[in-house]
């Protein structure tokens, strides 16, 4: 199996994932954590197993949910979770916290999720990667994995993890932590999930920039979506995208860059995009 078409099998994985959660009636946030593990799990994509590499050679790990009722949990510079965006959920829903850095292990463990030493993430190919970086024979890598969803219930969900740059320096932190900024959710508006130059992500407010365009500028969402890429990121001379579902059941995928992954349903067909 080449790469394009493990990653066209991953994408449909984590799609029927989430999926098969909305159709058991289960809540979006459970739909979009479900789908995001199943990315974490894909030494393919940029997050869990496989993500890129700091300049030291190590895995940093940011990941954050929010549900549409405002509550929201993340994790930055994780090393050891298998599924950060497990921890990141832990967080929300049992600490009094909203985003920690590098938790302790014996509290990951005590809230149910696996560890592993950070070089269990590391993969052949991302140290391959990361040497033609550092001799500038490649450019960087970006990439985040991240779903959004809306429940049978009308609540919405997103969920949004990442391994950040590679090559980044030790402890460089982006837009997927930060709510607000890489990820988000209002019930009744929409929830939403980035992608890209995280810096940019942060420094526009992009995904709560989304939510506020819609609930209080009455924007139509593609409409919002395109006029953030275009003032936020491009005008910042940077790359990105994002997803985002409104609480009707409007999807809307935008982004100018140079590679984007997707999927998503029409009818009776799952879509991926590569």
């Amino acid at each position: 199996m080449d790469k394009l078409q493990g990653i066209h099998q991953g994408l449909n994985r984590a799609y029927q994932a989430g999926e098969t959660v909305l159709r058991g009636q289960g809540s979006a946030l459970d739909a979009v954590c479900a789908a995001v593990e199943v990315l974490e799990d894909d030494p393919l994509f940029n997050a869990g197993r496989g993500a890129a590499l700091t300049a030291d050679g190590t895995v940093e790990h940011d990941a954050a949910v929010m549900s549409g009722d405002g509550r929201g949990g993340a994790v930055t510079l994780s090393r050891h979770a298998q599924h950060p965006v497990d921890l990141a959920r832990a967080i929300r829903d049992r600490s009094p916290h909203v985003l920690l850095a590098d938790p302790p292990d014996d509290i990951v463990a005590d809230w149910g999720i696996g560890l592993a030493d950070n070089d269990w993430f590391v993969t052949p190919d991302q140290r391959e990667h990361l040497a033609a970086v550092q001799a500038r024979l490649r450019s960087r890598q970006h990439g985040t994995v991240g779903a959004v969803a809306l429940d049978i219930h009308g609540h919405v969900a997103a969920a949004t993890s990442t391994g950040g740059i590679e090559n980044q320096a030790v402890g460089r932190i982006g837009d997927t932590p930060i709510l607000g900024a890489g990820t988000w959710a209002r019930d009744g508006v929409v929830a939403v999930s980035c992608t890209g130059v995280g810096e940019a992500f942060l420094q526009g407010g992009v995904a709560h920039q989304l939510s506020a365009r819609m609930e209080y500028g009455g924007q139509d969402v593609a409409e919002a979506a395109q006029a953030i890429i275009d003032n936020e990121i491009v005008a910042r001379e940077a790359f990105g995208a994002l997803i985002a579902v409104t609480a009707k059941g409007r999807s809307v995928l935008v982004w100018d860059a140079p590679v984007l992954q997707a999927a998503w349903r029409e009818g009776d067909k799952i879509h991926t995009r590569i």
